[in-house]
Order: C-alpha cells, then sequence, then structure tokens
C-alpha cells in the first residue's frame, strides 16, 4: 500500500509541476512546497498556506485570489529567498500608481497571457515589490496598502508610519 500512495503523491507533484509550467509560473521554490497534499481529504491538492506575519505581527492575510497574485500565486503576499524583488506590499492599484509604474518601466496594465499576467486597473489588490511602493510613496504616488495583508519582511525596506499613511481605511 505505501508504494501505491508513493505513487499517487508523485503523479500529483508532476501534475502539479505540469500545471504551474503550462500557467507560466514556474519557481525554482520545490513544488512539494508550492503544491501540498492533504490526506485528510482524499489525497485532494491543497494550494500552499502561510505561517507568516504580517506588518502588525499577526498572521498574514489572503491578498487577493482575483486577480491571483503574490510572489507563489497563492493570493498571499509571502516571500522566501527566491523572492529577489520582495513582492511583500499589499496594494490596491489606482490609476496613478499604475501610469507612474509604466513610467518606470514596469507595465502592469498589459496583460501578458503567455504568462498568466492578467494586466491590472484601478481597484485591483497586487502584492508589490517593496521598493517600487517605496519609490512610489517618495514620489507622491504610492498605493494604499492593506495592513492585514503586507507582509513584515516590508518592514525592511518601508517603514511601518509609512505604510499606516496610506493603509486602506
Amino acid at each position: 500500500m505505501k508504494n501505491y500512495s508513493l505513487t499517487i503523491t508523485t503523479s500529483l507533484i508532476y501534475v502539479c509541476i505540469f500545471l504551474k509550467i503550462s500557467i507560466g509560473f514556474a519557481q525554482t521554490k520545490s513544488t512539494e512546497q508550492n503544491c501540498l497534499l492533504d490526506s485528510n481529504k482524499n489525497s485532494k491538492l491543497k494550494p500552499m498556506t502561510t505561517n507568516q506575519k504580517n506588518v502588525l505581527g499577526t498572521d498574514l492575510q489572503l491578498a487577493s485570489k482575483d486577480p491571483l497574485t503574490g510572489f507563489f500565486r497563492t493570493g498571499f503576499c509571502s516571500t522566501d529567498q527566491n523572492d529577489h524583488g520582495s513582492h511583500v506590499i499589499a496594494a490596491v492599484m489606482t490609476d496613478e500608481f499604475l501610469k507612474y509604474s509604466l513610467s518606470k518601466g514596469n507595465d502592469l496594465i498589459s496583460a501578458y497571457p503567455s504568462s498568466g499576467f492578467p494586466g491590472l486597473k484601478a481597484g485591483n489588490i497586487w502584492c508589490l515589490c517593496a521598493n517600487r511602493w517605496k519609490e512610489a510613496f517618495k514620489a507622491g504616488v504610492a498605493p494604499p496598502v492593506i495592513l492585514e495583508a503586507t507582509n513584515v519582511k516590508a518592514l525592511e525596506i518601508v517603514s511601518l508610519e509609512d505604510l499606516k499613511k496610506n493603509a486602506v481605511r
């Protein structure tokens, strides 16, 4: 029976790898960590959850499933050593910020179907790179942030005071 379970687990991991590559989100992080097997629910895959904290010191909350955001495309602004851009700030997109980002060479407006990127519009929630948010903050165009969904790692780059000034109320 153990060999059968191992075969199912291996098959599910291969399916997960195929799906990640097919939609353009293959990461260097181990697939086993992104697609966890839940043996208590008829061996169905469940999305990765996070044990990371937010800037308020509580559990990191979901940022967005529509569009699906986050470095790992789990909906959370979770991060690890592979996230060189530090996509940790849960921000509500504004037209002003999207135009600013485009002017800096980062087109978040256009869809890129081949990589699974939907293109963003005002009102969408997206896990932004902390340095881009800080730059936009200094320019006076930073989008509002959701503190409960903003990863504590953001505090390595921006201050809690600045985040609170732009918090969704």
